[in-house]
């Protein structure tokens, strides 16, 4: 029997039902049975009206999808990976529950979908290199679960549309096991981590402290805030307009809506609002050193001197996540909004607010729309209670200086040894200074690492230009007047005699308001700096009693960390 279905809207040919019934005494009467019953699948549309396979399918729902670039990059991905090698050639209306099982079942099972695991080698990289002990024999590892419920996703809106176009009758996608969704499990870090997480940060970089600063306040996401522009802040009225983000695939970057497609509003705190005054006065020293401008378009945090273009999102990554490795603290970047979400529920705020604050589409996003929602005096007590919550804000260092006192990248410790031989009358005052060249064959360091040490040696004084040679040219070396500092070393046991001026350590600080402890605070600082203690002392005041707090009602207790000697006890008169 055949059966006109009409017209593959792939091939544009004739598409017939065939059925073949085998020769027998009761075959007339079967074969008119299964006539009349391709005769209603055609009346009834609940026949397959197309030979196109799984890869056919795949190929017209994401050239038709509406998708984000990403998403669409990411599904072609998961595509060439791993659909069309197992199921691509198979006829689209053919694929039933059983086999889209079967599929996960197998990506559950290897994702370099072997045969057999024998002779197959895991190698260190796709592209041609000579193995070593990175190179493995092949073990079979499943795909995630986040992952396979993607390719789900992807199979998923392929086959409603397959459905829609009448290409098949019914979805496959319905009748298989539908892989969980992850369990949520947020683990924010710890106040103390946070705490030490950003005067890190701050020591490192005065800009990189305030973009972990920021981004630990509003839990705003990566690519949200290497979008902000200097015209997104309203600082006069305390408002951080949240409006775009930049997203990254591979080496390409572009500026896109944020995730929930809306322009949230955010209400800072006065100390927020007090850091980003001076992050903008140090873009304004830059720009103004260069000659040019600061547009109201510029990036607030940008690789650029002029803020022309944003930073990328995946270098905020690996740099954060380079931060917190060194201080042994197990934590990503997208923790901070975990963080400033579980630090705003528990100091009460409803979680209408936060889920506003927070840019999340569930929990009243209608409302969250309306602009006078935002502005609400809940969002008001928001702002000031996380700022209540939040780490004292250290004291930032030159970057030279912290360098002299403490060096940590490798650039640092390298141009940290240089100084040492001229304090050692290795390298004689006057002499020639170390090349560059020399300087990676002695050090093994890059030639970018070399230059940046040099660039160091520069500003601490201890190499100059010679007259009459250009830069990179070999220098003479000057002798530093000061005694040659100490190696880094680990925390020596508690010391409780005086500490030397200028030279910053770890301090505990108890903050008493009318003789009664009220904040228990750590920070970094020199304790005979009297400009730098009256400083805690008032942020401490500011965040326990608000902004109009009477700095004389308080006094602090200074001691080192984990040392219950007093060093002295702070009032500011």
């Amino acid at each position: 029997m055949r059966v006109f279905a009409g017209r593959d809207p792939i091939t544009k040919k004739r598409y017939d039902l065939t059925e073949i019934v085998p020769a027998g005494p009761n075959a007339e009467r079967d074969a008119q049975r299964e006539l009349t019953r391709l005769v209603h699948q055609v009346d009834e549309h609940r026949h397959p009206r197309t030979n196109a396979t799984v890869n056919q399918l795949l190929d017209r729902y994401l050239e038709r999808s509406k998708v984000g670039r990403k998403t669409k990059n990411r599904y072609r991905e998961l595509a060439d990976m791993h659909i069309r090698p197992l199921i691509g050639k198979t006829k689209a209306g053919r694929v039933d529950g059983e086999i889209i099982d079967s599929l996960y079942a197998e990506l559950r099972r290897c994702r370099r979908h072997c045969k057999s695991a024998k002779g197959l080698i895991d190698h260190r990289t796709p592209r041609q290199h000579e193995c070593d002990d990175r190179c493995k024999p092949h073990e079979c590892e499943g795909l995630a679960e986040n992952t396979i419920r993607q390719i789900h996703y992807l199979l998923s809106g392929a086959y409603k549309k397959a459905v829609r176009w009448t290409w098949v009758s019914v979805s496959p996608i319905d009748a298989a096991d539908a892989p969980a969704p992850s369990r949520a499990n947020p683990q924010p870090p710890s106040p103390e981590e946070a705490a030490a997480i950003v005067n890190r940060a701050w020591r490192n970089n005065a800009d990189w402290g305030t973009q972990v600063w920021l981004t630990m306040v509003t839990g705003s996401r990566r690519g949200e805030t290497c979008a902000i522009r200097w015209r997104h802040l309203d600082l006069d009225n305390r408002v951080l307009h949240m409006q775009k983000a930049i997203a990254q695939d591979g080496r390409d970057i572009w500026e896109t809506d944020t995730k929930t497609h809306q322009d949230r509003r955010i209400v800072l705190d006065e100390e927020t609002v007090g850091l980003l005054i001076e992050h903008r006065q140090r873009c304004l020293d830059r720009v103004h050193a260069l000659g040019v401008e600061l547009s109201d378009v510029a990036f607030v945090f940008s690789p650029e001197p002029d803020g022309s273009a944003p930073i990328r999102p995946d270098t905020v990554t690996q740099r954060y996540r380079r931060l917190v490795q060194r201080l042994g603290i197990d934590t990503h970047l997208h923790a901070l909004r975990h963080y400033s979400a579980t630090e705003l529920i528990a100091a009460g705020v409803d979680i209408r607010t936060v889920a506003g604050r927070l840019g999340h589409g569930g929990g009243g996003t209608t409302t969250l729309r309306v602009y006078a929602a935002w502005l609400s005096e809940a969002d008001q007590r928001a702002a000031d209670t996380l700022s209540g919550r939040m780490p004292d804000r250290p004291v930032a260092l030159d970057p030279a200086q912290r360098a002299l006192v403490s060096p940590e990248a490798v650039f640092e410790q390298v141009a940290w040894k240089v100084r040492q031989q001229v304090l050692d009358g290795a390298l004689v005052d006057g002499g020639p200074a170390p090349s560059l060249k020399e300087i990676v064959a002695e050090h093994g360091v890059s030639m970018g690492t070399a230059h940046r040490a040099t660039e160091l040696l520069r500003a601490w004084g201890v190499v100059t230009a010679a007259e009459g040679r250009g830069r990179g040219q070999r220098g003479t070396i000057v002798r530093p007047t000061e005694e040659p500092l100490p190696p880094p070393s680990p925390p020596a046991a508690p010391n409780h005699g005086d500490t030397a001026p200028g030279e910053p350590t770890a301090l505990e600080l108890r903050v008493l308001c009318l003789g009664e402890t009220v904040r228990t605070v750590t920070a970094e600082a020199d304790p005979n700096d009297l400009g730098q203690l009256g400083q805690l002392l008032k942020a401490a005041a500011r965040r326990h009693a608000g902004p109009d707090a009477s700095v004389a009602d308080y006094e602090m207790e200074v001691r080192r960390a984990g040392d219950d000697h007093l060093i002295t006890t702070f009032v500011a008169i």
